[in-house]
This record gives C-alpha cells, structure tokens and sequence, in this order.
C-alpha cells in the first residue's frame, strides 16, 4: 500500500485529512496497516477533535494495541481516557496487556475514574488486573504480565502443540511456553523447537528444561532486569513463595526499566529531572532552582575558607593562579567516581561493596599521584620553583584521591540509609569537591609556607 511509500509527516497529513473529512473507511485501511509504533506516534501528534473521530472508528482492541505502544509517562493519559465515555475505556483497558493496563491506570489521577473503568471491565479482566495492582511498585510482580502461555508437563508433545495453537492468541509472548506440575508450580520450560523436532508420542516432562531461571515476585526491578541482561533471556518467569507460577517479564518491560534507571542517572548527575518537558521557561527555571540555591549555599563555604587564607595569598600571591585547576581538576575525579559507584550500585552484594571501594581507593591513589607528579614538574617549570611545584602536585594528588573517595562513597550511604543514590548528583560532588580541595590546597600551602618563602 502507498502508506509505505510516503514518509511520517505525510502520513500525518493523509491520516487528518481522512478524519476531518469522515473517510471511515479509508482512515482504517490506511491507518491499521502502518506499524504500531507510527500508529501511536499519529495519535499524539492529531487534535483532540481528530482523535474522538478514531474512538469512532476504531475498536476498542485496535485502540488498545496503539496504546500498548505508549511510554505511560510520555503521554497525556488523563486527557486522553476524558475524551472517551467510561464504557470504552475500560474496554479498551481490559483489551490492552495486563501489565500495560497496570501502567495506565496507576498514572490517572482521577482515582473515581479508575474504580469506574474497574466496575465496567468483565469480572476476568478486572480480577487480573486487580491481581497486579497490589504489587508494591518497582517489584517484579509490578512489571509482570499474567498473560503468558503455560502447559502441563504430564501432556504429550503432541497434546501439547495442539493446545498452545488454541491459546498462544492470549499470550503475550510465547518464545517460552512454561511447565507447571499439578500444583502450579513451576517445574521445567521447553522451547517450540523442542515441540517440534522431538517425537510427538514423548511427554512434556521428559523434554523439558528443569534448570529455569526465574525471580520471586517482591525481587527488585533493576536486579530484575540485570538478570534479563546477563542471561540474554527475551522472557522471565516469575514466581511466588511456593514456586507457583504467577506471571512472566518480558524484554520490552525490561528495556523501559534500563532506559529509566538511565534517565535516572543521568538527572543524578546533571541535578535535573530529564523527562520532565516544562511548558514554559518559568516552570523549568522553578524546577532547577532548589538544587542551585542549595549548591550555592554550599559554594559559600568555600568562599568563606579562601577568605580565612587571605594572608597567605597576600605573602604569596602566585598560590591563587592555582585554585581553580586543583579544584576543576578534583571535581571532574570526583563526578568520574560518582558516575561508575551509581552504576555499580546494582550489585548489592556486601562482598561487591567492599570491593568496588578498594577498586576505587586504588584507583583514585593512582590518579592522584600521576596527575600530582605531573603538575608538580609544569608549574616548578613555568614558575621556577621546585618548593612551590611540590605544593601544586602534593595537593592536587590529595585532592583528586579524596574528591574520588567521596564520589564512591556518598551514592552507597545514601542507599543505604534508603535515600535514591541519584541525589548524590555531579553538581553537588563538585561544589564539595570544591570545599575540600581548598582546605587540602591551602593547609598544604600552610606548611611550606617558609621554604616557599
């Protein structure tokens, strides 16, 4: 069809023309055969007028596989479910992936709204979302879906493709097709490859895989998806306490929850909200504000320690040429820090604690010494004093090692006493950096002051 032929602003075009001119037909033989994502990509950027022109025209389970296709925090859900009457919302909702539908409605903020939607879903597709509702947020049970293809292992092969022929159209993904005993435990997983190539006279049971990698349900999500990430799963069952097998995480769940944790860090070390786009400049100047007024506050601290060293750069004025290389050069130690404890901090073991902060002591050691030696022998040379290199390089080494000890550092005691280690943002590593670089530089300075002298 020429849909393919045209690029995305002419779609764009075709699709509001269609609707403004009540071409129903047309609109859904040239909407429903682009791709999911573009679908989804149109129905943001149509006029609410358009888009109760598509809530006619289309079912709701075609809306509802548009809106799988949302980043739930990238889209505006309440104005989208007010212009729609109750009963094709919910309709909609209950067409949609459980876990998705679990997204959606844990973001509207009209609660009444959610218990309506709720009220009018079929008492199956209620129940099942309801079930994932009362999962404590960023768990596994939060991200599952319960929409996954399961099989009993005492089935033959043959039984067994026969049934998930019958069923395979429910499930979400079925690259796994799960075992379970007569308890609903899980006991193996078997691959349609395996279903095919092996006899069909031969039972599920003696195909199968027992060695399954699975989570238990109140398991964290970010370890979650670490799992996914290291076993290269496209699917993880996941389990209660008795093994009984309540749902399965998919890879695009997975995806969603490393983009996150990246934005996450990113708005850590940056001191800004990433995925907040603000209407006006007001609105984003009041949203960085804190943070700077903080950081400046704190910058104020170390205005006031140069300003207890005032006699010391009258006797020797040369010490201040030096300030802001040792403190840039100990904030960018200490942000280089920062960014790899954020990202390590994944592993929580007790044991990978301790060693990523021996790794990080040793390293900032190394860095210190060879940056310290380095501009030690520059400024001896550009100054002509061996007395005043060694101040630079002793304190550039001592503050690069402490700027880097405090970057590995504060994100594992704010996760620890429960605080997100994202706080622990670059801005705030570098203002103390600042701080202590200063002290470190003129206490130094301080000593030698006679030979400099």
């Amino acid at each position: 069809m020429e849909v393919f032929e045209r690029n995305f602003e002419e779609n764009v075009e075709v699709i509001k023309q269609l609707l403004n001119n009540n071409r129903m037909t047309r609109f859904r033989a040239e909407f429903l055969a682009m791709h999911q994502y573009d679908q989804a990509k149109i129905f943001e950027q149509i006029s609410p007028e358009e888009r109760n022109k598509v809530y006619q025209y289309l079912s709701p389970s075609e809306l509802a596989s548009i809106f799988d296709a949302f980043e739930v925090d990238e889209v505006p859900i309440d104005d989208y479910f007010n212009e729609m009457n109750d009963s094709y919302a919910a309709s909609v909702l209950a067409e949609m992936y459980a876990d998705n539908a679990v997204d959606f409605l844990n973001h509207l903020k009209d609660l009444k709204k959610v218990k309506v939607y709720m009220q009018l879903m079929k008492p199956e597709s209620a129940r099942e979302i309801s079930q994932l509702i009362n999962y404590l947020p960023e768990t596994a049970g939060s991200i599952m879906t319960t929409e996954f293809v399961w099989i009993d292992e005492n089935l033959t092969l043959r039984e067994a493709y026969e049934y998930l022929k019958t069923v395979a159209v429910q499930a979400e993904t079925i690259y796994y097709v799960y075992v379970m005993d007569e308890h609903e435990r899980l006991t193996g997983v078997i691959s349609l490859r395996d279903l095919i190539i092996n006899e069909d006279s031969r039972l599920v049971k003696d195909v199968m895989n027992t060695r399954v990698i699975s989570v238990q349900v109140s398991d964290d999500q970010v370890e979650v998806a670490k799992m996914v990430q290291d076993y290269d799963l496209l699917a993880l069952p996941v389990v209660g306490f008795d093994h009984e097998l309540l749902g399965i995480i998919t890879v695009d769940d997975i995806l969603d929850i490393i983009q996150d944790e990246a934005d996450s860090d990113y708005s850590g070390l940056a001191a800004v909200d990433v995925n907040v786009d603000h209407e006006t400049p007001w609105s984003a100047a009041k949203s960085r504000l804190p943070w700077l007024i903080t950081l400046l506050f704190l910058g104020m601290g170390t205005a006031t320690l140069i300003s207890q060293y005032e006699g010391l750069i009258e006797s020797a004025s040369v010490l201040s040429a030096f300030v802001t290389l040792i403190t840039g050069t100990a904030g960018n130690a200490g942000t280089q820090s920062l960014a790899v404890a954020v990202r390590k901090l994944t592993n929580k073991t007790e044991e990978d604690t301790k060693n990523n902060l021996m790794f990080e002591i040793l390293t900032g050691l190394i860095k210190g010494i060879i940056v310290g030696v380095t501009i030690a022998v520059v400024a001896g040379i550009w100054k002509q004093n061996i007395i005043l290199g060694g101040i630079i390089g002793i304190s550039m080494a001592c503050a690069i090692f402490v700027a880097n000890l405090a970057g590995a550092l504060i994100p594992k005691l704010m996760n620890k006493i429960g605080f997100d280690p994202a706080v622990a943002s670059g801005p705030f590593i570098s203002t103390l950096s600042d701080l202590t670089s200063v002290f470190i530089y003129f206490t130094i300075a301080s000593a030698f002051m006679n030979y400099l002298r």
